[in-house]
């Protein structure tokens, strides 16, 4: 994979345990800060449907 630029939210410390972002030319590319050679791929508008349903709570598990 050519140099990416990941980043992580200003809310995650310097520790590990993050989900990683980078914006690439043809998508969204996601990874956990501990397993940096494992790499989601996703576009803006499936990231985007993916976030709202996470804040609608859309997600959240109920017994």
């Amino acid at each position: 994979m050519p140099h990416t630029t990941w980043r992580k939210s200003s809310f995650s410390t310097d520790g590990a345990n993050c989900v990683e972002l980078a914006a690439v030319a043809d998508g969204i590319r996601l990874r956990e800060s501990d397993e940096p050679d494992t790499v989601l791929r996703t576009s803006p508008a499936t990231l985007g449907i993916f976030i709202r349903a996470v804040k609608d709570g859309r997600l959240d598990h109920t017994h």
